[in-house]
């Protein structure tokens, strides 16, 4: 679907990788080349016309990621990195704060890295307690585990909203509902569940979300952080500097600019914005309710297909996103991608940022497909016959 829009494609790869990036459509990467060739300027500095239009084209943006995660206010959403900046800003810049010794923080074994290490260090700083809720046999967050977890020291819970190994959906809205009678807040990832699904903050009732520009078809080094406007204005900025001040003097004061302005201190990354505002049109127009089917149905294809092949084994075979995690039996992860590669089919391999996952599957590696809408059953069938003929597989690799 939609394939002659990612040029790399073209180039005789497969690629089943989307998890850890996307390939970008035409239309993002013309965006970035028109802010260079027609009205490079910075935003929000200049009183000039070519200036001008750089900042109504910035700020658009951030209306239209309003509009697709359907935030109250444009003034909810925060220009970031990535997901990883939009969670250490989460957590450093509110819960350093809010939190106290013996509170208690509920997350996962099979969060990513920044929905855990950032914790790790609120924990060290300032005794907080970290707290898994146990996965069920399909390594699902269940909501009587979540029920049985809450403790009166539980003040948030933080959950990918998609995990990128498992591939698991969490029941967002169920989980928001309960943590609210209780009086906790929720944190949500949601870098791998954005790009394949219509995500409603209002209707989750999210209090915090990150996610990333390049894992939804848009530029790489630029994301989003939404939050509540109550709660976004008491995020304490992690950069100082220009953009984010209205005055200060040489005796110190300084007076910051209101959300979201003031935790988007320095020059912004201006390109990255107006891609990734490329990249929201793009899934608009094909519609996230159909991306969200046709993966689905070419997971279960996938999946019923890896079935018939007794050598592998799949982690994940109940899950219903476009995430699948295997291993050929007695092979390491590693070695199948580089086996895989020699056909042009790419693949991860290892523990995906998620290294306390071998507690869950009691391995420490699998090889990852992701799936996009431009992956297609073609390719599956061409991954499935490499896959029958991996018994030479040390030959081809060593």
């Amino acid at each position: 679907m939609h394939r002659d829009d990612f040029a790399m494609l073209s180039n005789n790869i497969v690629y089943f990788d989307n998890g850890a990036t996307t390939l970008k459509p035409k239309c993002v990467r013309d965006a970035i080349c028109k802010y260079y060739d027609e009205y490079t300027a910075n935003a929000h500095r200049g009183d000039y016309k070519t200036s001008a239009i750089v900042d109504n084209l910035y700020e658009s943006t951030r209306e239209e990621i309003k509009n697709f995660i359907n935030a109250k206010e444009n003034s909810e959403i925060v220009f970031t990195s990535g997901t990883t900046n939009g969670m250490n800003m989460i957590v450093t810049g509110f819960f350093r704060n809010y939190l106290k010794k013996d509170d208690e923080v509920l997350i996962t074994l099979s969060e990513h890295a920044s929905n855990i290490l950032p914790w790790f260090i609120l924990q060290k700083e300032i005794g907080i307690k970290v707290k898994y809720i146990p996965l069920n046999e399909n390594h699902e967050v269940t909501i009587d585990n979540f029920k049985k977890s809450i403790t009166n020291k539980t003040k948030v819970v933080s959950l990918a909203y998609v995990t990128n190994v498992v591939g698991d959906e969490r029941p967002i809205k169920e989980i928001s509902k309960i943590a609210h009678d209780n009086n906790i807040l929720v944190v949500v990832d949601a870098a791998q569940g954005i790009p394949h699904k219509k995500i409603n903050v209002q209707k989750d009732d999210i209090d915090f979300m990150a996610f990333s520009g390049h894992k939804m078809y848009g530029p790489t080094g630029v994301g989003v952080l939404y939050a509540k406007f109550d709660l976004l204005d008491k995020i304490t900025p992690m950069n100082y500097g220009g953009g984010m001040n209205a005055i200060f003097t040489k005796d110190g004061y300084v007076e910051l600019r209101e959300i979201p302005t003031r935790l988007e201190g320095g020059t912004p990354n201006i390109e990255g914005v107006l891609g990734l505002s490329a990249a929201i049109k793009y899934l608009n127009n094909i519609g996230m309710d159909k991306i969200n089917k046709y993966e689905k149905d070419l997971r279960r294809y996938l999946i019923n297909e890896l079935n018939k092949l007794d050598f592998i084994e799949v982690y994940n075979k109940d899950v219903d996103t476009n995430i699948v995690a295997f291993n050929i039996k007695g092979v390491f992860a590693q070695d199948t991608a580089i086996y895989l590669d020699k056909y042009n089919i790419c693949v991860r391999a290892g523990n995906h940022c998620a290294k306390i996952l071998d507690n869950v599957f009691n391995i420490s590696n699998t090889v990852r497909i992701s799936l996009s809408f431009y992956n297609n059953k073609e390719e599956i069938d061409l991954l499935i016959n490499v896959l029958k003929n991996s018994s030479n597989i040390w030959k081809e690799i060593l």
